[in-house]
């Protein structure tokens, strides 16, 4: 039985998040030196304990991990409630902080658990056929569950976060067979509420949004951290300016550049080769994520692997897009690229539970 799960499980998605991982910790040793490697040391502290949840995630079968959903969902949006009431930092109450040396993001860790518990619903209301998540009602409960932790996480605020929640929940409920007249109205509504989202946003969120169509309106001030990402970017050119040897991470323009703009720390010192090698990278991952989704036992392994699938994809989108000009900068982290603890563990969770899902199919895709 062992060697039927090991057979069966698709190694090639640990293998890229190692590969990934590494390259963030090229990055991260280089952009650190100036603070004594500090993050760089954390990084890997944090892979370390990473090890044993990913190893976790893997070994108990994911049908049994998806039956204390429940539990863990309600003990999740506890944490998320508890964090409005902390201090805020850079504006948004989103960390526990012990002390100095440890922070923990819930809305990070929350990620998993509610892919978990939502696919776990949508099982339960399909149990007579997956049209029946069509009905109004059904849809509505699977919506509701979904949009508590999305609603505690905008009051943070955590923009960024919330729509890679939204993105989760979007291709969980396309995989789970969605009537193209609910997508039709959901653009119809979205493009009605967009101008009038876009008027009530707060100062911060609107600022975000003119720098990002005009940065150089406040070269200074607002568009500056945008306008010295692409130009490390652009000065990285094929082959980059060497590790190390980077002008706008070696000499502090760049900002922050072990967690938002770590893909500017590679373009500039590493070049397009590497940063087009990371763009491969992911795009190798989703694809086998969609594969592990499509090829699953079951509904709810299929959920939670296209679930897991589109944050993956959101968080490639919005970073490499926000730092090269393309999208608003949102502070998203790149998967297993950029530094984070709570980042990290939940990555590799995520890693985890797809091996976990590959290896209980009915037999070996291989």
């Amino acid at each position: 039985m062992k060697k039927k799960l090991l057979k069966n499980t698709e190694w090639t998605v640990l293998i890229v998040s190692l590969l990934l991982l590494t390259i963030g910790l090229i990055a991260l040793f280089s952009s650190t030196q100036s603070t004594e490697y500090g993050e760089f040391k954390k990084q890997i502290q944090w892979f370390l304990v990473s090890i044993p949840f990913l190893v976790l995630a893997y070994c108990i079968d994911y049908n049994i991990i998806v039956r204390f959903s429940t539990v863990i969902y309600i003990v999740m949006i506890g944490l998320l409630i508890g964090v409005l009431f902390t201090e805020p930092i850079n504006g948004a109450t989103s960390w526990y902080n012990f002390g100095d040396a440890v922070s923990i993001q819930p809305s990070e860790l929350a990620k998993i658990v509610v892919i978990l518990f939502v696919s776990f619903i949508i099982n339960k209301l399909q149990i007579r056929g997956r049209k029946e998540i069509n009905k109004i009602w059904k849809l509505m409960i699977a919506l509701f569950f979904m949009a508590i932790p999305i609603g505690l996480i905008i009051i943070q605020p955590d923009y960024g976060t919330a729509m890679a929640y939204v993105t989760a929940m979007l291709f969980i409920l396309f995989v789970a067979g969605i009537d193209k007249k609910y997508i039709i109205t959901a653009c119809i509504i979205v493009a009605i509420l967009v101008p009038v989202v876009y008027k009530n946003l707060p100062a911060h969120a609107l600022e975000r949004i003119e720098v990002f169509l005009n940065p150089e309106s406040d070269p200074r001030g607002k568009g500056y951290n945008i306008i010295q990402s692409k130009l490390a970017i652009g000065a990285g050119q094929l082959l980059g300016m060497g590790l190390l040897q980077g002008n706008q991470t070696q000499l502090g323009f760049l900002h922050p550049k072990t967690t938002d703009f770590i893909f500017s720390v590679i373009g500039e010192e590493l070049g397009f080769i590497a940063t087009a090698a990371i763009l491969v990278l992911y795009v190798v991952l989703i694809t086998k994520i969609i594969y592990i989704a499509k090829t699953a036992k079951d509904n709810v392994g299929s959920y939670i692997a296209v679930g897991i699938g589109g944050i993956f994809f959101f968080h490639m989108i919005e970073n490499i897009g926000m730092t090269i000009g393309l999208l608003p900068i949102t502070g998203v982290p790149l998967p297993f690229v950029s530094y984070g603890g709570s980042s990290l563990i939940t990555n590799f969770i995520c890693i985890g539970l797809l091996l976990n899902i590959s290896s209980r199919r009915q037999k070996s895709y291989l």
